[in-house]
């Protein structure tokens, strides 16, 4: 049977540049590797970042949303039949930061996949120094940890170890709060990403997952995006509008802004209500995104 995990997290937490570092661990150990890319919304913007990986010991297949959950979840179940049809020994799924991590275990426990898949690791990514959540986006962020094996936290070399700890109370805190019996400590990995070595990362594939349960109340309706197709800015502008949207409470709970733009060559946005990087890369195409809670869509297309 192949494995399978599940790389999970917020939105923003850093899903996809984990997965850049742990599929070429993998693939340094000549394991065949497919990748599967459950965004949110109707574009996947991760997929993107993650090409330069496909070869001959990687596949990368993606799922947007942008759709109602029965037909996503039947997107979502369809690609896992194609992946395990396909030559992969190990599969990595990212989905979104806004995710029922119920609908993982679900969908393997159905026919044809309960016959290819075992699950391997859940591996849960979180923000060093978390900031602040909303009641909905704590239990979100609850939810996606509560069954990993591991908690790797994010931009550590940004966070003091009063702000870790810090992140490890909240995490604690938030199982308590919504009925989950799993307490957080030895199993959180608060490393920086450049010093992880072999065994953390044989450690983190080893590590499995843990049936933990807690009080359901996942409501994803208040979670929207907004979308900007074939608009050109210079970096300058674009950190400027980015720093602005974030500073205007009228346009609701904003979390993440990503995208591609063009400024002297390709360049990737993922930006935070904590920072803002910019990226150089090979191909991209036109496109910012907006994802958070109760959004004013106008209120942001007034600053583009």
């Amino acid at each position: 049977m192949k494995k399978i995990d599940l790389i999970t997290g917020f939105l923003g937490a850093g899903k996809t540049t984990f997965i850049r570092r742990y599929a070429q661990y993998l693939m340094n150990k000549g394991v065949r590797v497919g990748i599967l890319e459950n965004d949110y919304g109707a574009v996947n913007v991760d997929v993107m970042l993650l090409q330069d990986l496909e070869g001959d010991g990687c596949g990368v297949e993606a799922v947007a949303g942008g759709c109602c959950a029965d037909c996503h979840r039947r997107r979502f179940k369809t690609k896992l039949i194609a992946l395990g049809m396909a030559d992969y020994d190990r599969v990595l799924i990212e989905p979104s930061g806004i995710f029922d991590v119920d609908e993982f275990f679900d969908s393997l426990c159905e026919p044809p996949l309960d016959s290819w898949y075992e699950i391997g690791s859940v591996i849960a990514v979180a923000e060093a120094d978390l900031g602040e959540l909303s009641g909905q986006s704590e239990y979100l962020l609850l939810s996606q940890v509560a069954s990993a094996g591991r908690v790797v936290l994010s931009k550590t070399q940004n966070a003091s170890p009063g702000q870790i700890q810090g992140t490890i109370d909240r995490l604690n805190a938030a199982a308590e709060r919504f009925g989950c019996a799993r307490r957080f400590g030895g199993d959180v990995i608060a490393k920086p990403w450049d010093e992880l070595d072999d065994a953390d990362f044989e450690d983190i594939m080893n590590s499995g997952y843990r049936a933990e349960s807690f009080t359901k109340q996942l409501d994803t309706e208040g979670y929207q995006s907004v979308y900007f197709m074939e608009r050109s800015f210079t970096e300058a502008e674009l950190r400027d509008t980015v720093a602005r949207i974030f500073a205007d409470e009228g346009c609701g709970r904003v979390f993440r802004i990503k995208g591609f733009f063009s400024d002297g060559g390709w360049k990737e946005l993922n930006a935070t209500r904590a920072e803002t990087s910019v990226t150089p890369i090979k191909t991209g195409q036109e496109i910012i995104i907006v994802i958070g809670e109760e959004l004013n869509e106008e209120a942001i297309k007034a600053y583009f």
